[in-house]
């Protein structure tokens, strides 16, 4: 007979279903030939009207896709949106067509920059908690992912799955805090 640990068993099972289920325990995932690493989003204040979503996504395919569309329960509509510094003035705005995932590329969503926008809350965003959304793809298709919730002014996730410190902004001249 094997001896064997029950909690260490449970974890072992649950970390196999949620590799079969779609969903890596590093709350990752994968459709098609895209990657989505770490969905997360920031906290909102009671009564906030939007809120907005982030993450990594990597294309490992020879074909661009794009993000075209989202759904959630939380919020009336979804947005894919950019933000940009036009002579000293920051701008938002819905990304027409989609977000295009070049092919053996990536595209990084995250404050300041791309971002899925949660229109319309229909309730807060609460920190420590996570929503569902479910992200919609011209090629690959629809996925549902759920995005962890950190504080209200967070600039990355917390659990270390920092994007914001991967050398491609320094070429912006943008430094991560």
């Amino acid at each position: 007979m094997i001896p064997f640990h029950i909690p260490t068993l449970a974890a072992a099972c649950a970390a196999s279903f949620l590799m079969l289920s779609g969903q890596a325990p590093a709350h990752d995932y994968e459709i098609g030939s895209l990657e989505i690493d770490h969905p997360w989003s920031r906290a909102t204040p009671a009564g906030a009207g939007v809120g907005a979503g982030y993450m990594v996504i990597r294309n490992t395919g020879s074909q661009a896709d794009r993000l075209i569309a989202g759904d959630t329960t939380i919020a009336g509509r979804v947005e894919i949106h950019e933000m940009a510094v036009t002579d000293g003035v920051m701008t938002m705005r819905p990304i027409e067509g989609g977000l295009e995932i070049p092919a053996g590329g990536e595209v990084t969503l995250e404050p300041g920059g791309y971002h899925v926008m949660f229109m319309d809350l229909q309730e807060q965003i609460v920190e420590g908690e996570m929503f569902s959304a479910e992200l919609v793809f011209e090629t690959a298709g629809s996925i549902e992912v759920a995005f962890a919730v950190e504080g209200i002014g967070a600039r990355a996730p917390a659990d270390g799955h920092d994007h914001m410190d991967h050398g491609e902004h320094e070429e912006h001249g943008e430094t991560a805090n």
